[in-house]
C-alpha cells in the first residue's frame, strides 16, 4: 500500500522522469487537463494560483489526458506549445496519461482510491478534476471539474500555513 504521492514518478512533456519526491514538503495541486475542453480556460486560474503561491510552497502539476471526449488529441510538443501560447503556463506539465481504467497512471490510482468522488466513486468523471495534497504527501481534498481554481484559495492557504 502506497503511503503518499512522493513514491511516484511521471514523465515531463520533454520525456524526463520526474520523481514526485522532489516535491516533499510542498503543497501539490494535481490536475488532469485537456486543451479542447469546456474547462480549458481553467489553465489561466491554475497559472494564477501558481504565480500567487509558488514562493510559499504550492506546486501545480498538470497531467494531460485524452480519455474524456478525446479533448487532448495532441502530442507532448503540441500540448506544451498550446499551454504556453494560450495561457502562459509555467507550472510543471507532464506527458499525456490515462487517469481511469487498467492503464491508469499509478499516481491516479493512488489519488482516486484515497479521495473518492461523489457517492464514493473512484473514477475521474471529466477533465480538470483536481486533487489538493498536503505537505505530508497525503490527499487533502478532491475537487470536481467545475470548481474554479480561485475557489480553492482558502484550502490552499490553510495547507500552506501548516
Amino acid at each position: 500500500m502506497t503511503a503518499d504521492v512522493y513514491e511516484f514518478t511521471a514523465k515531463s512533456l520533454d520525456g524526463k522522469d520526474i520523481e514526485l519526491s522532489q516535491y516533499k514538503g510542498d503543497v501539490l495541486l494535481i490536475v488532469n487537463t485537456a486543451s479542447q475542453c469546456g474547462f480549458t480556460g481553467q489553465y489561466a486560474g491554475l497559472e494564477q494560483l501558481h504565480k500567487d503561491f509558488a514562493a510559499k510552497g504550492l506546486k501545480v502539476l498538470g497531467f494531460p489526458c485524452n480519455q474524456f471526449g478525446a479533448q487532448e488529441p495532441g502530442g507532448s510538443s503540441e500540448i506544451g506549445a498550446f499551454c504556453q501560447k494560450n495561457y502562459g503556463v509555467d507550472f510543471q506539465m507532464f506527458e499525456k496519461i490515462d487517469v481511469n481504467g487498467k492503464d491508469a497512471h499509478p499516481l491516479y490510482q493512488y489519488l482516486t482510491s484515497n479521495a473518492p468522488g461523489v457517492l464514493g466513486t473512484e473514477n475521474i468523471k471529466w477533465n480538470f478534476t483536481k486533487f489538493l495534497v498536503g505537505r505530508d504527501g497525503k490527499v487533502f481534498k478532491r475537487y470536481a471539474p467545475q470548481v474554479e481554481p480561485k475557489d480553492m484559495t482558502k484550502d490552499i492557504e490553510q495547507l500552506l500555513a501548516k
